[in-house]
């Protein structure tokens, strides 16, 4: 669909819901989230409080151009399901679309201020002592009581701040590596919904359809992007209600860490998927860890892609250093608030991947539900 002019009146009025959102999330941490950050956008008092903020033009042009969520397959039982996208995100899509090339520069350099300041914002607010009493609320709403068993710390007291407690850490004997003792097996990063693709040019085919994706762009290293052309490439998305953090798939040395300022745009499917936009990978803000696999001294890609709202991307203490030993399965760093994305690169013939998880990405279009850990492909 091709993208129309954003008028001042539509870019103040989603700046003003934005810093609605926001305020109202962190002004009463009690709250349940789905009643402000995190409310369904397919909810009745959703479409009711965005009618007050924004004209009624612009309010329609967003419910026209997006849906109102995303569906997802659950790889044990196959089952599809549902997934309404939260309010904050409906607004962050609607900051993705321009005008007129003018309107372009000027919308894109606003827009990046915008979500600067409020992914800001948030991670402050998260940080501060009081952000504590939003925790037992964020677990009962996202009904987390049973993996927070999984946590070396299961005592949600213990947590000083909403942001500690975000980036929780799993115990390493509560979600092992499948197959741990086949190097060959590689496995999924997080906690995710997973899409996966045995080419990067299936990969542009299938999902990102935003403009300007290269691995180029994406890796920030020519040299790099020449090698892994043509290779296989998983895409791990994190909802805000997942565990936090990203483990190795393979093992191996850490070669380098290429750190890349940039934006803070939502990564949710519909942004990632629709044609007209900017490519949201290739402009967030992202690490990129290249790891020289024990198996084959092949060089792996790992991108840690913040997101709207994410506060920082933070490795564990030793894993950010070049000579670094990971085996699979390792935890290697953590994202601190919000939504966020691990994109996972590999050299053509490095693996082939699991058949469902292709099956699902591609015929399907549809991520797939998998945990830290679980196999996703082996090299043959």
């Amino acid at each position: 669909m091709e993208s129309q002019p954003l008028s001042e009146e539509g870019f103040q009025a989603s700046a003003r819901a934005l810093e609605s959102i926001t305020t109202t999330a962190t002004a009463n941490h009690v709250a349940d989230p789905k009643t402000t950050l995190h409310q369904p956008a397919d909810h009745d008092g959703t479409h009711k409080w965005l009618s007050r903020i924004l004209p009624s033009h612009t309010v329609e042009q967003l419910e026209t151009r997006f849906h109102m969520g995303n569906y997802v397959i659950d790889r044990q039982t196959g089952e599809k399901t549902f997934e309404a996208m939260s309010v904050y995100v409906r607004v962050g899509m609607h900051l993705l679309y321009y005008g007129s090339e003018q309107e372009k520069v000027l919308h894109w350099q606003r827009t990046l201020e915008l979500l600067k300041m409020e992914s800001e914002k948030m991670g402050r607010e998260y940080d501060a002592p009081e952000s504590k009493s939003h925790i037992v609320p964020f677990i009962d709403s996202f009904q987390l009581w049973d993996s927070m068993k999984e946590m070396k710390q299961p005592d949600p007291d213990q947590y000083a701040t909403f942001n500690e407690f975000f980036a929780r850490e799993i115990r390493e004997d509560a979600r092992p590596p499948a197959e741990m003792e086949n190097e060959f097996v590689t496995s999924s990063p997080a906690d995710c919904r997973l899409t996966a693709f045995p080419t990067i040019d299936l990969a542009t085919k299938y999902w990102i359809k935003g403009e300007g994706f290269t691995l180029e762009r994406l890796l920030g290293d020519a040299a790099l992007a020449k090698i892994m052309d043509g290779g296989v490439m998983k895409i791990a998305r994190l909802a805000p209600q997942d565990y936090h953090r990203w483990h190795a798939p393979i093992s191996g040395t850490v070669e380098s860490i290429h750190d890349i300022p940039g934006a803070y745009y939502t990564v949710n499917p519909q942004a990632i998927n629709q044609e007209g936009t900017l490519d949201v990978f290739c402009e967030n803000k992202r690490s990129v860890m290249v790891i020289r696999r024990t198996l084959t001294n092949a060089p792996i890609a790992i991108v840690a892609v913040g997101a709207m709202l994410v506060g920082s991307i933070k490795y564990v203490p030793g894993m950010d250093q070049v000579g670094a030993q990971v085996r699979r399965g390792q935890c290697l760093g953590a994202f601190y608030y919000g939504g966020s994305t691990v994109i996972v690169i590999y050299p053509p013939g490095e693996v082939t991947l699991d058949e469902d998880l292709v099956r699902n990405s591609t015929e399907q279009q549809c991520e797939t539900l998998v945990k830290v850990g679980w196999r996703t492909g082996a090299k043959i």
